[in-house]
């Protein structure tokens, strides 16, 4: 259960034909000067062993992007530290705003996006991240989402 963004916010439709930009499912590189990946935050669900999901984009370094296509097909790749990021992603039901908080991206064995944490911090998201949340949050992030004009979602 959740939601999912197509790309970072700073991507643009004008970009698909910069040779020096490109959008993946995954990926993201815009002017090769900036650089993100796509993942999960995952929030706990009381009484569920689901978590719910927000994905999400990360900016990361032009060297934890390197590292991370490395080794992006190679077994094991859990063991890798985390990459330091901010998030580039606008999640309109949380205020203040969500983009530019600071993250942690956690790779995860092939096959699973990175797991995306938040510092912790009083920042609402954060908060529901370290805290979970009720199926009735998850009903009331839903009816937001269906019902905002032009969501992203």
């Amino acid at each position: 259960m959740g939601y999912s963004t197509m790309a970072p916010d700073v991507w643009d439709a004008s970009l698909e034909s910069d040779p020096d930009s490109m959008l993946s499912t995954d990926q993201c590189i815009v002017r090769h000067e900036h650089y993100f990946i796509k993942g999960l935050i995952e929030i706990p669900v009381a009484g569920s062993q689901e978590p719910f999901s927000w994905g999400v984009w990360v900016s990361l370094s032009r060297e934890n992007f390197g590292r991370a296509l490395d080794v992006w097909e190679t077994p094991g790749r859990e063991s890798e530290k985390p990459y330091f990021g901010w998030l580039t992603t606008e999640l309109g039901l949380y205020s203040p705003r969500t983009t530019n908080l600071r993250t942690n991206a956690h790779t995860r064995p092939i096959g699973r996006r990175p797991l995306i944490e938040l510092e912790p911090t009083d920042h609402p998201l954060a908060v529901e991240q370290r805290n979970g949340i009720t199926l009735g949050r998850v009903r009331e992030i839903a009816e937001a989402v269906q019902h905002a004009e032009d969501s992203p979602y």
